[in-house]
């Protein structure tokens, strides 16, 4: 055969070799298992699920805003909006801005520039899209999560890399929020902290806190190879892929929840994630300590602080879009539940709103347009990397090389 048939022969391979797999095959179900996480989230760019989201949110919004007043009798909240005192609004919108740059703090500080090389604007970009994903989309921040791993996938980072940082960013957010609500709860209960201290809002709360603050210590105790053990011990293929399957899961969370810890103990390390989920939190209690201060409400510092972590479960409610009306509901309703003397209802609805205004509304224009942002960014990640694509785990090296501190 001559170099012609040669060429023809191996370019038939190459081909071969690029085609997708036949459908149904293990060859395609592996392809999709590594594949799958790259296809980009639809959240703003698909008109009817954004249009679906945007009519549950107004019928939520005229529910709390209009008909809840009415209901738990506090009509002049409303009212009450409208004399606010501006100094303290304005307080309150540059502690937003403060929110928003601990949350950038927290994402740079657990992915790092030594993991996958991104700018401070492409960090902007996912933080800021990710957060609008949260506000709007699922329960318990799972939008953000989605949109943000994506994101790490596309910049060139490992899958189980991004999931595990994934992991350590929301363990190191939310163990500040479980460690606020066993510290407050129980020094306000016990009269260190001045204020009405109900056994349901402080100590309750407190234990559940502790609960899971145990179970992920506990978690952080299962082995990272805990997929690789399964697999050797296991001998049926079926049977070995199911477990393997299953085993991710506890080890990806094992293996995140350990990083997390890492980055506490070692502050030369993760003193600006920590920092960041610090101010993250502090930035939002601020946020609604000078929205009651708008309306002349003098609420003592530790239930402040307990009112808003206790009120910011309701976020966890499923069929409520990013908490949106169960936050603005269950944060009334622990203020009320506290009984601040001098502090009426009106008073504590139009202090709550304000906060949801400027903490939670304000951001969600500039994150849809960081979010097409990102999309243009990405396609221009997709044009100037070389090699295999990211889903091949080979050569995933974009905008910047995934170097030996990347595994966790």
């Amino acid at each position: 055969m001559g170099a012609e048939g040669v060429n023809d022969s191996g370019r038939e391979r190459e081909r071969d070799r690029q085609a997708p797999p036949p459908p149904g095959t293990e060859e395609a179900r592996v392809s999709e298992e590594e594949n799958g996480d790259d296809v980009e989230p639809s959240f703003f760019a698909d008109p009817k699920r954004l249009v679906q989201t945007l009519l549950a949110v107004v019928v939520i919004v005229v529910a709390i805003y209009f008909l809840l007043p009415t209901v738990v009798g506090v009509e002049d909240g409303i009212a009450t909006l409208g004399r606010g005192e501006p100094f303290w609004i304005v307080v309150a919108i540059l502690l937003s801005v403060a929110m928003f740059g601990s949350y950038v703090a927290l994402f740079r500080g657990v992915v790092g520039e030594s993991v996958v090389d991104l700018s401070l604007r492409e960090s902007y970009q996912i933080t800021l899209a990710g957060l609008a994903a949260t506000r709007l989309f699922s329960a318990g921040g799972a939008g953000g999560i989605v949109l943000t791993y994506w994101a790490l996938r596309k910049a060139g980072m490992p899958r189980k890399v991004s999931a595990a940082r994934m992991v350590a960013f929301l363990v190191l957010l939310y163990a500040v929020y479980m460690l606020a609500l066993v510290i407050f709860g129980v020094l306000l209960r016990v009269g260190v902290l001045p204020g009405p201290a109900p056994f349901g809002l402080t100590l309750i709360p407190a234990i559940v806190a502790g609960v899971v603050i145990v179970i992920f210590l506990l978690i952080a105790l299962i082995p990272g190879d805990l997929e690789r053990r399964i697999s050797g011990a296991s001998q049926e293929r079926r049977s070995g892929r199911v477990a393997r399957r299953l085993a991710t899961v506890p080890a990806t969370l094992a293996i995140g929840t350990r990083t997390a810890i890492e980055f506490a103990r070692d502050h030369s390390r993760g003193g600006l994630a920590l920092l960041g989920a610090i101010g993250f939190w502090a930035a939002n209690i601020g946020i609604l300590w000078a929205s009651f201060k708008a309306f002349g409400a003098d609420i003592p510092l530790g239930v402040v602080v307990q009112g808003f972590f206790v009120g910011m479960l309701a976020n966890l409610i499923p069929f409520a879009p990013g908490g949106v009306g169960a936050v603005d509901a269950g944060m009334i309703g622990t203020f009320v539940l506290f009984d601040v003397p001098g502090i009426t209802g009106g008073t504590i609805f139009a202090a709550v709103l304000t906060y949801r205004l400027i903490a939670f509304w304000l951001p969600i224009p500039p994150g849809i347009v960081a979010f097409f942002q990102l999309r243009r960014t990405v396609a221009r990640w997709e044009r100037e990397r070389p090699g295999p694509g990211v889903g091949s785990d080979i050569a995933e090296s974009l905008p910047g090389s995934i170097t030996s501190e990347s595994k966790v």
